[in-house]
């Protein structure tokens, strides 16, 4: 039994009570989270930033639209809180947003190629990529990641649950540590992630002379 089931077995499905026990439990998970391992994170992504190298951010399903969202924090949202010029702001590109490519790539080859091959186009030395995944085990995040690598990148890795494949083969894995199923809890922390390090950057970067 999952930490979900047993907020269900003791609430049921009251509304308020339901609600009350979720919260206390993602505050239960955001206290454990590795705030060394956050750091080191930003600081890979501020390498990119000043050596004017592009961060992929790459996932599936609800983690896809998560990297979405990061790709729109880091390059807009903290441009437009900076009122800098723009090469001083993030370069980042989510690669799940350009459904003729993922599709093309899908029916000509394999679901499995559908970021890597994006990442031979695109990819350059001093960039970064951001895996996002729940499971940490998605294959096409697998072989992206080890591509990356042997390109001399570095891989950051967003996980849950114990952190699947993706832990071993990633640079900076911080992971959401939860019983293995448990996903929109898992999601949840890190669209907080996502928003502890744009607001980092937001600060950082109209602090800077």
């Amino acid at each position: 039994m999952n930490n979900l089931d047993k907020i269900h077995q003791k609430h049921g499905l009251e509304p308020v009570a339901f609600s009350r026990g979720y919260v206390n439990y993602l505050i239960e998970l955001l206290q454990q989270l590795d705030h060394e391992k956050i750091a080191e994170c930003i600081r890979h992504l501020e390498e990119a930033r000043h050596s004017h190298g592009t961060i992929f951010v790459i996932g599936n399903g609800g983690s896809a639209s998560t990297a979405s969202h990061v790709g729109n924090d880091f390059g807009l949202a903290v441009l437009k809180k900076s009122k800098k010029d723009a090469d001083r702001s993030y370069r980042a590109l989510a690669l799940t947003d350009n459904v003729s490519v993922l599709s093309a790539i899908g029916n000509d080859k394999a679901f499995e190629h559908m970021f890597v091959d994006q990442l031979r186009v695109h990819f350059r030395p001093g960039d970064k990529l951001i895996v996002i995944s729940a499971s940490g085990n998605s294959p096409n995040l697998v072989v992206a990641s080890e591509w990356f690598k042997q390109q001399g990148g570095t891989v950051i890795g967003w996980l849950g649950f114990d952190g699947g494949k993706l832990k071993d083969i990633v640079d900076v894995p911080i992971v959401v540590r939860s019983p293995k199923g448990e996903y929109a809890p898992v999601e949840d922390i890190h669209l907080v992630i996502n928003h502890i390090i744009v607001t980092w950057m937001q600060y950082n970067i109209t602090n800077e002379a």
